[in-house]
This record gives C-alpha cells, sequence and structure tokens, in this order.
C-alpha cells in the first residue's frame, strides 16, 4: 500500500508563491504517476498536475500552465508542487495523488488560500 502526506498549504497574498509537497511511502515501487489535485468550496475536484515517475514527464491544467511547476525529488519519493503568482482563484484544498499498480491513493490535503 502507498501512503502520501502532504504539506505546504498556507495563506498567501494574491502574486505571491507557496510549494506544495507530497511524501510517499510504503510500496512506492508500483507507481506510474503522481500529481496534484484541487478542490474548491462548491465545486468539483479538478486535475492540476502530474509527473511520470519514470521519466518526470510532466502535465499541467491550462489554468495553472505558465505558473506552476511540478518536479520530485528521487531520493525523497517527494513530488513538489511550487506554485508562483497565485491568483484568488486557485484557493482550494490540494490533494496529492499517485497511480499505481494496486489502485489510486489519494493524500488528505492541504488547504491554500489566496487572499489580501
Amino acid at each position: 500500500q502507498v501512503h502520501l502526506v502532504e504539506s505546504g498549504g498556507g495563506l498567501v497574498q494574491p502574486g505571491g508563491s507557496l510549494r506544495l509537497s507530497c511524501e510517499a511511502s510504503g510500496s512506492i515501487f508500483g507507481i506510474s504517476w503522481m500529481g496534484w489535485y484541487r478542490q474548491a468550496p462548491g465545486k468539483e475536484r479538478e486535475y492540476v498536475a502530474s509527473i511520470r515517475w519514470s521519466d518526470s514527464s510532466t502535465n499541467y491544467a491550462s489554468s495553472v500552465k505558465g505558473r506552476f511547476t511540478i518536479s520530485r525529488d528521487n531520493a525523497k519519493n517527494t513530488v513538489y508542487l511550487q506554485m508562483n503568482s497565485l491568483k484568488p482563484e486557485d484557493t482550494a484544498v490540494y490533494y496529492c495523488n499517485c497511480a499505481s499498480t494496486i489502485g489510486s491513493v489519494w493524500g488528505q490535503g492541504t488547504q491554500v488560500t489566496v487572499s489580501s
């Protein structure tokens, strides 16, 4: 089983930056992708970005492309989401997700609030 722990959320002013972290533990050998999703109040959960475990190939939602960067640290089994030029509409609970041979796993979520 894979276990995901997110950290790094918080309150930031518009135009500011935050970096989220997601550390994977357990049966990580079966992971194929890791990614970030977010859910704002009253809205459905939406895709943000993902990274392929084998070659670090990345994908982004159009709403965050050019502002967010997903990356990974192999030694720490950790995926990061660097978020720059944050906007109030980026406010949401951000969830880490991984796709592995044993299924999809979600983290507990971390709150990001962009407000002046």
